[in-house]
């Protein structure tokens, strides 16, 4: 705290107090600190015990997780991970595009506010860096403001309702806890729509023969969660009827589906998986798939779709199979983003 003064007039004794600042505190998923069973059974066991995840009762849910599947889906996910672990700096991808969205907002938010009015962090709600230290580390700081900023275009309660959950319950360890606020979902902004539709522009003009369709990806949820007042399916369809729209296509030309599904339940559909196999065995033998929900590549786009779900496309006979990578630190994402957290600084920064 080398910018920490003691208030004027206060008597010598008084602790020095850093200059106040505002935070933004950027949040995603979280990622395993390493790919070994015991650093993947940790994660899991932190992801999966979640019950705005998994809703079962803790005490029907924790045996199976504990006993089942705990013993057996860390060599699983591990190997997966393998796969496409940044072994350069010995991290998972999405923590290094995290980074990197991260000191793009600095040096964009800089340029807006200046470098000493506001502090640009991230942290992930599973595993490391914990919302809780990023937390600390700001009121540390000096920012008695802080705008936190889950990173999920569209809202579901299992994504963005947990990281804000994880955020509140890390103020309640706060003695003085700063004022806050938290991102609204960004599902239907121009900015983020424009910065979707100029991605795909980009890898469709690399490309000689054009895909018969594009398949919008996203994350799936039990059905249930939809019918107990879950937005998140409706918000998905809009994000793909604005990108249409935006793209100027017609209803033939793309689709949405959802993949990831997990446990016995019935999901959101259709799913990825048998989705494009259909549409491959229907007469679409070129594809081009992207992850509208996710606003970094991870597990589940690079080692899922690009892997489980082309071979799924290829074994019905599919044969040019193209993924659109997520926004990550795109310059049109970034300021996408930039946009969105200007607004809801407003009142706070001007």
């Amino acid at each position: 705290m080398d910018d920490a003064t003691r208030p004027d007039h206060a008597p010598a004794s008084h602790p020095a107090i850093p200059r106040e600042k505002v935070g933004v505190l950027l949040a995603n998923l979280g990622t395993p600190d390493n790919t070994d069973y015991w650093s993947m059974r940790r994660y899991l066991s932190e992801f999966l015990s979640d019950q705005r995840v998994i809703d079962y009762p803790k005490w029907k849910w924790q045996p199976i997780l504990q006993g089942i599947v705990l013993s057996i889906r860390p060599f699983k996910s591990g190997a997966a991970y393998r796969t496409i672990w940044n072994t350069e700096d010995d991290e998972s991808p999405l923590m290094t595009i995290t980074k990197a969205q991260t000191a793009a907002l600095t040096a964009a938010l800089a340029e807006r506010y200046g470098e000493e009015g506001v502090m640009v962090d991230f942290c992930m709600r599973y595993g490391n860096p914990s919302t809780r230290s990023k937390v600390r580390k700001m009121v540390e700081a000096g920012c008695t403001k802080i705008l936190f900023c889950p990173l999920y275009p569209q809202y579901a309660g299992a994504t963005t309702a947990t990281a804000n959950d994880q955020f509140f319950r890390a103020l309640m360890e706060e003695k003085w806890q700063p004022a806050t606020r938290t991102l609204p979902p960004y599902f239907d902004s121009p900015a983020y729509i424009e910065a979707l539709a100029a991605s795909v522009e980009r890898k469709y003009a690399e490309m000689e023969d054009k895909p018969d369709i594009l398949v919008c990806s996203y994350h799936g949820l039990p059905f249930r969660y939809l019918t107990e007042g879950d937005p998140y399916h409706c918000q998905c369809v809009k994000t793909t009827r604005l990108l249409k729209e935006r793209l100027g296509w017609d209803d033939g030309q793309i689709t949405t589906t959802f993949q990831s599904k997990f446990g016995p339940e019935d999901w959101l559909q259709p799913y990825t998986v048998e989705e494009v196999a259909r549409l491959a065995e229907a007469g679409k033998k070129k594809i081009a798939v992207i992850a509208p929900a996710f606003s970094a590549d991870c597990i589940e786009t690079l080692e899922e779709i690009n892997e489980e779900i082309r071979e799924s496309f290829e074994h019905a006979g599919g044969e040019s199979f193209t993924y659109v990578p997520c926004l990550n630190d795109d310059e049109e994402h970034i300021a996408a983003l930039a946009f969105e957290i200007e607004r809801n600084l407003q009142g706070w920064l001007d």
